[in-house]
């Protein structure tokens, strides 16, 4: 009997899955801290991420694909459960508990006879064991395979073995769901990294929020180079799938999970904060080659994912899916019913005096960003002197060295209500909700936003707002901020 080739062992494997179901597999394949214009099909001239552009071709792009917040763990959360942060209570903010009481696509799918895991960043970072997890609420993980050691300061994780791994312990007759969690680009950095690959600082494209300086540009340069990071194994996994002969009928998802690690962006519900890459392929599925413009975000992925597997989404899901669009073949505004997107925060890190957040929400529409900040006295990026929810880096220090105009958006204090022309002002410079032009354009988008966060029941529309700061902080505490700062404990001041 001649000898099977891997690939024809993978493919014959493929088929056989292929011959009982026609569900897809899925493959969710997110970055870290990664904004819109930093992929090369926006057209960056220095970051090349070939595996995303292939996506992109091969399925639609998402022109305004949105995260649901500003940060890791309540965008994941979001994500998972197909609800936004406000409705997730301990879940919606940073570092805190993840309650096994919300349904998660994830163990929807296993229940439905799919094969589950993950590499790398999961749901997080979050407390799940303690809510009765027994696992990531995004998977079992897989990650035994690592890379040997690198001049970067990147996770020591091989994404694409591991992946690998999974496809060989996967069943031959079920579907995959497989969430690639990538740690980078989060920072931190190997400074001067970009520079030494050979990047070009002189053709960075800094966004108008940041200063225009080397020491800016060559943070920039190490940012990209960990995308690329990302990239890189992405495109192995498709070459896995490719070889495995399943790649046709894998419905893959990428995005990044929330924007770049830079002040005014991470952290932050403006354009650089909320808005990431997003690209959905499905070559046996829907027509590629497409751009949409229709607005979406996170929790629209799971019911896409219930559908195209054929299984009952639960009941009370905000997200809606995505399928009708995908199939529609068709480009820029497909469907009227996404025009408009929410986004919101609450507590990033630990930042503030008595372990406060920073709540705001935001509404993002083709035209407008209005966000409504409900502590205006509180400090967005965290109390001074720390300004502790901007990651550290080089350009938070040049920035808090200068403390110029770009310092004050940064970092400083902020007005209740903000509005901004994302088309003219993507960077979110101007604030014209003070303009009297614009005086009704602000009433019919603060009027939208408030409809819509009392319909889906958010506590900051009510008495009830306080109960965020309430909930427990597992990560790292700073006493020195002064007030409650009990790790993994409940603000019994909020608790009410």
């Amino acid at each position: 009997m001649p000898t099977q080739t891997r690939r024809q062992f993978l493919w014959q494997g493929a088929a056989a899955v292929t011959g009982r179901s026609r569900r897809p597999n899925i493959l969710l394949a997110l970055s870290d801290d990664h904004s819109f214009p930093h992929v090369s099909a926006a057209g960056d001239p220095v970051v090349k991420t070939p595996a995303f552009d292939r996506v992109a071709r091969s399925g639609v792009r998402f022109l305004n694909g949105f995260c649901p917040a500003p940060g890791c763990a309540p965008s994941r959360a979001a994500l998972l459960t197909s609800r936004n942060i406000w409705q997730l209570e301990e879940a919606g903010t940073h570092a805190s508990l993840f309650p096994k009481k919300w349904p998660v696509y994830t163990e929807v799918l296993a229940e439905a006879g799919y094969f589950v895991g993950l590499t790398g960043k999961g749901a997080g970072p979050c407390n799940y064991a303690d809510a009765g997890w027994k696992h990531n609420p995004a998977g079992p993980a897989f990650d035994d395979r690592k890379i040997g050691k690198t001049d970067l300061t990147i996770r020591n994780l091989d994404y694409a073995a591991n992946f690998q791994d999974f496809l060989r312990a996967k069943p031959a007759d079920q579907p995959f769901c497989f969430w690639f969690g990538c740690s980078e680009p989060h920072r931190a950095y190997a400074l001067g990294s970009g520079r030494r690959a050979g990047m070009d600082p002189a053709r960075v494209a800094v966004p108008g929020f940041l200063p225009d300086e080397p020491e800016i540009r060559s943070d920039i340069l190490d940012y990209y180079l960990e995308i690329q990071h990302f990239d890189a194994h992405l495109g192995k996994m498709l070459e896995i799938l490719e070889a495995a002969g399943e790649l046709e009928n894998t419905l893959i998802v990428v995005s990044g999970d929330n924007g770049m690690p830079f002040p005014r962006a991470k952290a932050n519900l403006y354009e650089f904060g909320i808005h990431p890459p997003m690209a959905i392929a499905w070559a046996a599925g829907f027509q590629g080659n497409r751009e949409v413009e229709d607005l979406v975000t996170f929790i629209d992925f799971g019911p896409t994912f219930y559908e195209a597997a054929g299984v009952r989404a639960p009941r009370g899901l905000t997200g809606r899916s995505l399928l009708p669009v995908l199939k529609s073949g068709k480009s820029g505004q497909v469907d009227p019913a996404f025009t408009q997107i929410v986004s919101g925060r609450e507590r990033h890190s630990h930042a503030r005096f008595d372990n406060l957040g920073y709540p705001c929400r935001a509404l993002r529409t083709p035209e407008y960003l209005y966000i409504r900040n409900f502590k205006p006295d509180l400090w967005p990026a965290g109390d001074p002197p720390g300004y502790h929810d901007i990651d550290d880096s080089p350009s938070k220090r040049f920035m808090l060295e200068r403390q110029d105009r770009l310092f004050e958006l940064g970092f400083g204090k902020r007005p209740a209500e903000e509005l901004y022309e994302v088309r003219r002002d993507p960077a979110c410079i101007e604030n014209v909700a003070v303009q009297p032009e614009h005086a009704s354009t602000l009433r019919r988008v603060r009027g939208q936003l408030e409809r819509t966060l009392k319909a889906q029941g958010d506590p900051r529309m009510g008495r009830r707002g306080a109960i965020f700061d309430s909930y427990p902080r597992f990560s790292a505490m700073r006493p020195e901020l002064g007030g409650f700062a009990e790790q993994g404990q409940y603000n019994p001041k909020f608790r009410r």
